[in-house]
């Protein structure tokens, strides 16, 4: 076997070992060891992303990220940055012009699609980040994936209710609460919702680390498109570990 090939097969066979869960809880730098050890060396020194599914460098390392297939489901992708961001937690997101990781998965969505065989509409996909004690990496990733259904279903109905500024869902998701607020337009371009958070939500800037933050494709009245953003706070008296991704359905049951 060619040298390159069987290098690169070794790296993804690696990919593949360190995303298992187990693995995972073991090594809290197995993302960063992929992309750094791996995805952006492959990517500059062959012109191939492997064993990431896409490596984007166009504004350097500082400002890139990577697209990792997770093993957890045919369509969940992560999105993860090329600098060193430990998660919502880390001031470096809500720094002057700091890259806006949720516009690039939302802009990415293309391949959860593409797994899942068909084209979804917006309010079928969604990105979560989930906070410190709810997570098993020490490297920003955000989950792309479809919404689960009773999400999906839920903020279609309390949709119109939602406003431009913070304020509780009136019913829980997945059994913990949320608070949502409504950001129009097709795309987060001028929007980070990090930054959105910890500006505007009550209490959120000083304790971004029990934060959890989701961002729902939407659809609004008068076919408007645009975003919901959810989020949730550590609660460890009622079992909530702020971890949005369970919105998620690893299964897109959405897509059959």
């Amino acid at each position: 076997m060619h040298r390159t090939l069987a290098a690169r097969l070794a790296a993804a066979l690696l990919a593949i070992a360190l995303l298992a869960p187990a693995a995972r809880a073991a090594d809290p730098d197995a993302l960063w060891k992929i992309v750094h050890g791996h995805c952006v060396p492959n990517e500059e020194r062959h012109g191939t992303p492997a064993p990431c599914a896409l490596v984007d460098l166009a504004h350097g390392v500082a400002r890139g990220f990577v697209l990792l297939k997770d093993i957890r489901g045919r369509t969940q992708y992560l999105l993860i940055p090329t600098a060193r961001v430990t998660g919502i937690e880390d001031p470096k997101l809500l720094g002057p012009g700091a890259p806006n990781y949720f516009a690039d998965a939302w802009r990415e969505r293309s391949f959860i699609q593409r797994a899942a065989g068909r084209a979804l509409p917006r309010d079928a996909l969604g990105l979560a980040v989930n906070s410190p004690y709810a997570r098993s990496q020490n490297q920003l990733h955000i989950h792309i994936d479809c919404q689960r259904p009773d999400v999906r279903t839920a903020l279609q109905h309390a949709a119109p209710a939602i406003g431009d500024t913070w304020a509780p869902l009136p019913m829980p998701l997945a059994g913990h609460r949320y608070w949502a607020r409504r950001v129009s337009g097709d795309d987060l371009g001028g929007n980070n919702p990090f930054k959105l958070l910890a500006a505007e939500k009550p209490g959120a800037r000083a304790a971004m680390g029990e934060q959890t933050l989701v961002v729902a494709g939407a659809e609004f009245p008068g076919s408007r498109p645009g975003f919901i953003l959810l989020d949730g706070q550590l609660n460890l008296a009622v079992g909530d570990h702020a971890g949005g991704e369970e919105l998620l359905d690893h299964t897109c049951a959405l897509a059959r």
